[in-house]
């Protein structure tokens, strides 16, 4: 898919340039090596969510070497996400303002550093300060990112495609994390994982200046605000960013804490009351500030609603299984690492395989329809997982769903990487960005820890395992049912549908 995006973005059509510049600023001088700038975007998009996952495989050893117990690790696996969803509005419109490569080098710089120190760290209360630091830098990272990507890909058409193939890419880099995680951590040390989000960071750093556009766009027509200061660029909002952050985070640790905490305890209610009231406050302040963070009407597009909900089942689905099937390996069977990883194999060539298939059949079906199709498909993997129990065999009893569940996901994976973003003006790429990548992060920190809770109503603890892939395979139905009346309209979900960008308000 990247080849034949790229094929036709290296120059701009006189065409398509008269077409979209009616409606929008003047398009950005395509990348002079899209396909290689995509590469070293698509590589770093990958390594932020392969940090996630990462660190699911060498927990027990963590936890061995520190002495941590069940709340410790729960909070270790979370320490990355919640900062990396919380912040990742204000990171979207920190590269409208400032421009995408610029805060992509920000994000990058605070993001490996906080790597380097992850790998050297003494104890626990470092370790948990430092992957808080790598969400940081990722939550500013991963909209620019998408905003860069725009000025790359301005043509409509092109970019759209490019979207198709940049939906896979967070998937397939959580299943490598599985698989780098246990090889390292059994040939060399837990720590050594680290390295690859320091060698992505820096590679990346070295090549931003030469292969990268500045992805900055004018802040003009019929979307722009009295509060734009001089020279186009959108306000700030920190109100609104304080809210949003604090109100994210606050209620997503509340629900990380659940597994180890009553529902009605004060250690949940307290931050998931506080942060539900923050992000209602924020909700309010949306509504009266001239500029806001993020628009009301953005989200208000019933397939950008698909395609964000679409997007959270998908990474929570991947995340659970990644989770649940690394910890009942390891703790209930006494597999290695490098058995644990081993067993996810099939799961990354069922997700390369599917993400390679996705962008054809995305250019055939429209996004909405192949979305659809990924909540059933992955539906009925997690549902298959269902039979896991003590005496469940690999082969017969999991690896079906650990081969449908991967195809599931990359299809919802690329569909809402597509539905997300369309009709999106190029001012308005790192609001994308961050909104799309926002609904990401919530899988694997709110959506997997709701799901945990669902676990523990079971005493036996792997048969709630099994009830936890039986809730999300439910959920990831019943999100297809729900949507399947949205997608009817085939030609709705056609590449001419997305190349226009209109600026109108309802829209944005």
């Amino acid at each position: 898919m990247t080849g034949s995006g790229t094929s036709t973005t290296s120059r701009l059509d006189p065409q398509s340039a008269t077409n979209t510049s009616t409606t929008s600023a003047p398009s950005p001088t395509p990348a002079p090596h899209a396909t290689v700038a995509f590469a070293v975007l698509g590589t770093v998009q990958a390594t932020l969510i392969f940090t996630i996952t990462a660190i699911g495989v060498p927990l027990p050893d963590i936890g061995r070497e520190f002495g941590l117990d069940s709340a410790d690790l729960v909070l270790l696996s979370a320490a990355y996400g919640l900062p990396f969803s919380g912040l990742l509005l204000f990171g979207g419109r920190l590269a409208d303002r400032y421009g995408g490569r610029p805060m992509f080098g920000v994000g990058l710089l605070v993001f490996g550093l906080a790597s380097t120190i992850a790998a050297f760290a003494p104890g626990f209360a470092v370790l948990i300060a430092v992957r808080f630091g790598q969400g940081l830098g990722a939550a500013l990272t991963a909209p620019a990112a998408m905003a860069v990507l725009r000025a790359v890909y301005p043509e409509p058409g092109a970019y759209r495609r490019a979207m198709a193939t940049w939906g896979g890419l967070s998937v397939l880099g959580a299943a490598f994390g599985n698989l780098a995680s246990g090889v390292l951590t059994t040939w060399v040390s837990w720590r050594w994982m680290f390295a690859i989000p320091v060698t992505v960071a820096v590679v990346a750093l070295l090549l931003t200046p030469r292969l990268l556009p500045n992805g900055k766009s004018t802040y003009a027509g019929p979307t722009a605000h009295p509060s734009a200061e001089p020279g186009g660029r959108p306000g700030l909002d920190p109100l609104g960013a304080i809210l949003a952050t604090v109100g994210i985070t606050l209620a997503g640790y509340g629900l990380t804490v659940t597994g180890d905490h009553a529902w009605t305890s004060a250690a949940v209610l307290a931050p998931l009351g506080v942060g539900a009231m923050l992000l209602a406050a924020f909700a309010a302040v949306e509504r009266r500030v001239a500029d806001p963070l993020l628009p009301p009407g953005f989200v208000r597009d019933p397939r950008r609603i698909l395609g964000l909900v679409g997007v959270l089942l998908a990474a929570t689905g991947t995340g659970l299984v990644s989770f649940l099937i690394s910890l009942h390996l390891q703790q209930d069977r006494a597999w290695s690492p490098l058995a644990t990883a081993g067993a996810f194999v099939p799961f990354t060539l069922a997700l390369i395989a599917a993400g390679r298939a996705a962008g054809p059949l995305i250019g055939r079906y429209g996004p909405g329809r192949i979305t659809v199709a990924g909540l059933l498909i992955g539906g009925a993997g997690l549902l298959l997982l269902t039979r896991l129990d003590e005496g469940a065999r690999y082969a017969p009893d999991l690896l079906p769903g650990l081969i449908l569940l991967p195809v599931g996901a990359a299809l919802i994976f690329a569909g809402t990487a597509v539905l997300t973003t369309r009709d999106v003006p190029a001012h308005r790429a790192g609001l994308a960005g961050g909104v799309l990548n926002t609904a990401m992060e919530l899988g694997p920190t709110v959506g997997l820890a709701a799901l945990m809770s669902v676990a523990a109503t079971r005493a036996d603890a792997i048969a709630g395992y099994a009830w936890a892939f039986g809730t999300a395979g439910a959920v990831f139905l019943l999100a297809a049912v729900v949507a399947s009346p949205l997608v009817r309209d085939r030609d709705g979900d056609q590449e001419h549908g997305s190349a226009r960008e209109p600026e109108s308000p309802r829209t944005n």
